[in-house]
């Protein structure tokens, strides 16, 4: 106990020193490449060609249901809007270098909020069937020169598990098109090759409604708030987060050094910007709104998520402002954290003090230089030109219309 004792008033004592050193931090900037490319102005280098779609796909859900602007995945609607005023849009679609579908799958939500996916491979293909209908530019290349915003928790795979999203695999019809998502885990069946992975929404208005003074003591260690179990959709246990979140729960939960709880207070703001650590751990996919949150308050991440692809990352330079932990070393979290030197976590803080980092991780309204959208762009225009072998020859096809689970092929 005396041990024990002696290491808390010692992490505590490290906290000060870093409270200390804090006070006269600088920002720094994000050096190389990424820095260059997180500053990148995508205008002037792409154009972009906006189909009209009617209502049902897009404005009608959105009006059935205004949640949809809030819960993460409201980066399609916030894509969308964006689009519509952007410099970057033309209006002639023969110029076009990228063609955008605005619908918004994730807008069908449960009476408590949550999405549900089921719906979505009906109406994406129900949408493609429009536009190859109705416009040439489909056919001419089956889709890789379009992109689609798909941010279910597996993207195009739409569905919340793991396990069923790999048993239906990406929506066949969409396998040659860039899809741009918040799911990313490498070598997975839920991402394409070329997918750009993006940032969940997390309100820009609301978080900064809640900025405390920035040399407020971080006096918190590591801190979480969250569900540990998902008992409604994993009574078994097995599933969820593969176990990650039960193990933070079982191992720390009477640790003193780890403010952890389900709990999720008014505060919940105002403490990440009070603590040093917040845990980033998966839930049922890889990501959550934490690691936006994370970065808009100066909290060092502290990834959970083996194999993750994380937003945008040549232009943020994840393993120099986050921490990352393996699955499988949940249990020793407290000595890996208690182990950083103090110089390494004062420079991930003044990384994370960067301007231009907490703006590409967010989709504010109005939109501004170097923010989500402009990551998105300039995602898509890092792939251009388009290769010439990107073009069917007539009448060639290489998507079967007709693959896929039954259910799937309904009318929507």
């Amino acid at each position: 106990m005396r041990t024990f004792s002696m290491w808390v008033v010692a992490v505590f004592a490290f906290c000060f020193a870093l409270w200390t050193a804090a006070a006269e931090q600088k920002i720094e900037r994000i050096s190389g490449s990424a820095g260059d490319v997180l500053d990148d102005d995508p205008v002037g280098r792409l154009k972009v060609y906006i189909y009209e779609l009617p209502s049902k796909y897009n404005k009608k859900l959105l009006q059935k249901d205004p949640r949809c602007l809030t819960h993460m995945f409201a980066a399609e609607i916030f894509m969308h809007r964006f689009l519509l005023s952007s410099p970057v849009r033309t209006l002639n679609p023969e110029e076009a270098d990228w063609f955008y579908t605005p619908i918004y799958p994730t807008c069908d939500l449960t009476p408590t909020g949550l999405p549900l996916p089921f719906k979505s491979p009906r109406m994406m293909r129900s949408s493609i069937q429009l536009i190859s209908t109705n416009w040439p530019y489909w056919n001419r290349t089956e889709g890789a020169d379009h992109f689609f915003v798909v941010p279910h928790d597996f993207g195009a795979c739409f569905h919340y598990q793991e396990e069923k999203a790999i048993e239906r695999g990406i929506l066949p019809l969409l396998q040659r098109a860039t899809l741009v998502q918040t799911f990313g885990q490498r070598n997975h069946v839920c991402l394409n090759e070329g997918s750009i992975t993006i940032p969940p929404y997390a309100p820009p208005q609301k978080m900064q409604a809640h900025h405390i003074p920035q040399n407020t003591p971080r006096s918190i260690f590591v801190y979480f708030r969250g569900l540990f179990y998902d008992v409604n959709n994993d009574p078994e246990g097995g599933y969820y987060a593969r176990g990650a979140r039960a193990a933070v729960w079982e191992n720390f939960k009477n640790n003193h050094l780890f403010d952890i709880s389900t709990d999720h207070p008014i505060t919940y703001y105002e403490d990440m910007q009070r603590a040093i650590f917040c845990l980033c751990p998966l839930g049922w996919a890889p990501w959550s709104p934490r690691l936006v949150e994370a970065v808009v308050f100066g909290c060092i991440p502290v990834i959970i998520a083996d194999d993750i692809v994380l937003p945008f990352a040549d232009a943020i330079p994840w393993e120099e402002i986050g921490v990352f932990v393996a699955e499988k070393d949940v249990p020793k979290l407290d000595t890996i954290l208690t182990s950083i030197p103090t110089e390494v976590i004062l420079r991930k803080q003044r990384l994370l003090a960067n301007p231009s980092m907490k703006r590409a991780m967010l989709f504010p309204q109005p939109a501004q230089p170097g923010d989500a959208f402009h990551q998105i762009l300039n995602g898509l225009a890092r792939k251009l030109p388009h290769h010439k072998t990107m073009y069917l020859k007539q009448g060639e096809k290489v998507l079967n219309w007709t693959s896929g689970p039954m259910g799937d092929l309904k009318p929507w």
